[in-house]
């Protein structure tokens, strides 16, 4: 179960990552803002779980691994040179599509993208020349950072892999690029974007968010988990059921059978998602999972929209405005569902 959890957690709603969208000659084309004078940058050291990063002098050319550095850094002011590709979420041009539009809007080249997991390639990120690599929402392993830190400073996850609050990446973030007071700035602007979307009603209504490997292994998401804490932020309630569970050491998830998925029905929204529609398919056939009440009412929430799922498991700026107001309305048709 550990392994299960530790994909979904990696892969963020099944992630898929895709072949890297240019060469490292054209690294060029895309360059970091600086947010404030290199001779204002005061040396930073940041301790993590793979090593220590010793930031020297201001970054302005920034590489990103992993889930939400390369909006948070975009968000303080920064466009990255590169950034992992994802495969998931990504739109017709390769890009996720918030990160797409935020770019073009601020009119800068979009970062080059790169593949990551196993087919990381420290020699493609060493094309980009970077000052600085964000990786502290990944799993990048030992031997990745080892080979990384040769190149620039890297920041890696500060205890287990693909385990950090949103809070917290803004945190490090901010230290790594010599802007901690944009640090609050950023963490006001999202806690505005979720108060603009938040509705008192969806107090009244408790969730379980979880996940699965067909109908023998299934996993929740526990409350500090990003894609829980986006729901929480719009106004829904976490249900409690998840203390009845063990957690998965290095995950922000509880082990759940199928012989106790039962207990999910004192939820009153099931939120989900699913590899593909013959996995949709294969779950909703299982007499134990089917009979969950969300489930059995419809008041279950999992988007075939890959773009949907994805913005709404990470928590930034970005990912809030361009997420919430679409997530509601398939929140909206759950509710609805659940009052019947």
């Amino acid at each position: 179960m550990k392994r299960l959890a530790s994909l979904f957690l990696a892969c963020a709603t099944a992630v898929a990552l895709t072949a890297c969208s240019g060469t490292a000659n054209d690294a060029n084309d895309a360059s970091s803002a600086s947010g404030a004078p290199a001779g204002d940058f005061k040396p930073v050291s940041i301790k993590h779980a793979l090593g220590t990063a010793e930031i020297k002098e201001k970054p302005e050319r920034i590489v990103t691994i992993g889930q939400g550095s390369a909006e948070i850094a975009i968000a303080m002011g920064h466009t990255p040179v590169a950034i992992q590709s994802y495969a998931w979420g990504s739109d017709e041009s390769g890009y996720l599509p918030w990160i797409k539009e935020a770019v073009e809007e601020r009119g800068d080249a979009l970062p080059k993208q790169f593949e990551g997991d196993d087919a990381l390639s420290a020699e493609e990120i060493l094309g980009y020349k970077p000052d600085v690599i964000l990786a502290p929402w990944s799993g990048i392993t030992q031997e990745q950072y080892d080979q990384l830190s040769e190149i620039a400073p890297t920041i890696a996850y500060e205890k287990e892999p693909w385990t950090i609050t949103w809070e917290e990446q803004v945190d490090v973030i901010a230290k790594a690029l010599g802007e901690p007071d944009k640090a609050q700035a950023v963490k006001d602007d999202v806690k505005a974007a979720f108060e603009e979307q938040s509705e008192e009603n969806y107090g009244n209504y408790t969730f379980s968010y979880i996940y699965n490997d067909g109908p023998q292994n299934l996993g929740i998401f526990l409350p500090g988990e990003q894609r829980v804490a986006f729901l929480s932020n719009l106004g829904l309630k976490v249900d409690d059921v998840y203390k009845q569970f063990p957690e998965v050491p290095g995950t922000d998830s509880a082990e759940l059978s199928k012989e106790n998925a039962d207990a999910l029905s004192s939820s009153d929204l099931i939120f989900t998602f699913y590899s593909d529609e013959a996995n949709r398919d294969e779950m909703h056939k299982d007499p134990v999972y089917s009979r969950i009440k969300a489930v059995e009412k419809g008041a279950e929430v999992a988007s075939t929209d890959q773009s949907l799922v994805t913005a709404s498991s990470i928590i930034n700026p970005l990912t809030v405005r361009w997420a919430a107001p679409r997530f509601k309305e398939l929140i909206d048709v759950a509710i609805a569902n659940a009052n019947k």
